[in-house]
């Protein structure tokens, strides 16, 4: 059921089974931490220090990455906890400095949810599933000002579920869905040792994801805005620190409330109404409208602290927290992880710890690996 949620969150809502009026999307692995880097940072990174995860993070950053091309993956296991073995996400991804301005990337990102019986009603096998998804990005990002950069990417998101397979009497079908992903950076040295930073991301701006030909169940993607900054020290020669932090907001409208009293018809109409709202109306809506008021908008923001240590430019120590409202899905962890520089290779490695037992993290004990090479043209 946990796999199906983009068709069947919708549907526990307009009954009135959920306590929280949280807000559930599609495709939200796009909205994971694909690299070890930031994941250990409390999933912190829109205006950390450029490398080949920007295109997810903030894609202006790539206009001032220091290496000529980069190439990067990451590997994640999923569920390992509860003794899955078939879920994985991978990240590939990489970069191209065309000239002192601008830097072109792309990346891919799948996710395999493992092999899944399906049975009907009467418990009959009807095969199994092989349920993934993936999306694959395009990235421009140009220096407009000394520190000063844009960036824009667009992505093609495919998502299957069900391999076409029946979901009780209705049929359904892998939802495709363009979007697109805006940013912008800025960075500011101050003085010889220190520097800080800002970042504006708005990402995975597109059209809803349709599972079924029941155009009244379409999903919104994961549509975010993230906001941040960093603040860099070189303490000395060795020793160097960052601190950063990232606040998040849904780009998804609030789903409406069950009056007391309200009836079924009179709900079902209004969940319908929401159902239909657009993507841009919905993006606008969302800064602002919420059954709760404003202290209902304040509690869907997240936020995302980390620290960062480098000893030499070769080994880092990282902790991280990120913090989500328990009434918008209570994740809420700790994070810790190290990095290792030598020469053009690196790799790093991020671990989960979580911290409220309101919800289950799927990466609850989970060892993340990323694995980064750098290339510069003019170096032997």
């Amino acid at each position: 059921m946990a796999l199906l949620l983009p068709l069947t969150a919708g549907a526990q809502t307009e009954l009135g089974q959920t306590s929280k009026n949280y807000i559930s999307t599609g495709m939200p692995v796009l909205l994971i931490a694909p690299d070890a880097i930031s994941s250990a940072l409390g999933d912190a990174g829109v205006a950390s220090r450029p490398d080949a995860y920007s295109s997810h993070w903030n894609n202006a950053k790539l206009a001032f990455v220091d290496h000529d091309m980069s190439f990067s993956t990451t590997y994640t296991p999923w569920l390992r906890k509860l003794g899955v073995s078939d879920m994985n996400l991978l990240y590939i991804g990489a970069y191209k400095r065309i000239n002192n301005r601008s830097t072109i990337g792309a990346s891919i990102t799948y996710f395999s949810l493992g092999d899944i019986e399906s049975t009907n009603e009467f418990g009959d096998s009807e095969g199994n599933m092989h349920p993934n998804e993936f999306a694959i990005d395009v990235t421009y990002a140009m220096k407009v000002g000394e520190n000063l950069s844009l960036g824009a990417s667009g992505r093609l998101n495919h998502s299957d579920l069900t391999n076409g397979q029946n979901v009780g009497t209705q049929s359904t079908k892998a939802a495709n869905s363009l979007a697109a992903d805006i940013g912008m950076y800025y960075q500011q040295p101050l003085g010889k040792d220190q520097e800080w930073a800002l970042g504006l991301f708005i990402s995975n701006l597109g059209a809803k994801l349709s599972y079924s030909d029941d155009d009244t169940e379409n999903e919104f993607l994961p549509a975010n805005l993230r906001l941040g900054g960093r603040y860099s020290y070189d303490i000395d020669e060795y020793n160097s620190v960052n601190f950063l932090l990232d606040i998040n907001k849904l780009l998804v409208p609030t789903p409406p409330t069950r009056d007391n009293g309200e009836s079924d018809a009179s709900y079902a109409a209004r969940m319908a109404d929401y159902r239909k709202t657009g993507v841009i109306k919905g993006a606008m809506q969302a800064l602002y409208d919420a059954p709760g008021g404003l202290s209902e908008k304040l509690k869907e923001l997240q936020f995302s602290v980390g620290a960062e240590y480098w000893y030499s430019g070769m080994f880092a120590a990282r902790l991280g927290y990120f913090f989500e409202h328990e009434d918008k899905g209570g994740r809420q962890y700790a994070t810790a992880g190290v990095g290792i520089r030598y020469n053009l290779l690196s790799a790093d490695f991020s671990y989960l710890i979580p911290t409220s037992r309101l919800s289950n993290n799927p990466l609850t004990n989970t060892i993340r690996i990323t694995l980064t090479l750098n290339i510069d043209s003019n170096k032997k």
